[in-house]
């Protein structure tokens, strides 16, 4: 993932570069995997960003930039960089923490078993029942 740009385009090298001194690790994970370690959660969100950046890099130094940029969960830290209003190696740490708090919260409540509908929603389900 992410290799063959790392390898054509300086500047994606670069980014590679700053994500893994900001990650020691990731890099060789992106490139090399296993995929049971890229897949983590945790692995693939920053290398998700990393290769993003990557591009937006590459495409950046050929005059192509975005007008506008947005993004939503991970893609908030792409548009962050891309916009300038964060530092990308903050990025990719920030992507990494969040990717392992959502993960624990996750891993706590599958834990839990199944949860049932409780109190509002509950209600509503049963208002909007068909023939009610």
């Amino acid at each position: 993932m992410g290799r063959a740009l790392a390898d054509a385009y300086p500047e994606a090298r670069a980014a590679f570069d700053e994500a893994e001194a900001a990650l020691p690790g990731l890099t060789s994970i992106i490139f090399d995997g296993p995929d049971e370690e890229l897949v983590l959660t945790q692995n693939a969100q920053p290398a998700i960003l990393t290769v993003s950046i990557a591009a937006q890099r590459v495409l950046a130094a050929r005059g192509i930039e975005p007008a506008y940029v947005a993004g939503h969960s991970l893609g908030e830290y792409s548009a962050n960089v891309a916009a300038g209003t964060m530092a990308f190696g903050d990025a990719v740490k920030g992507a990494r923490s969040s990717a392992r708090r959502t993960s624990t919260a996750r891993d706590r409540s599958s834990s839990r078993g199944p949860r049932r509908p409780s109190g509002a929603r509950a209600s509503a389900r049963k208002r909007s029942a068909p023939g009610v």
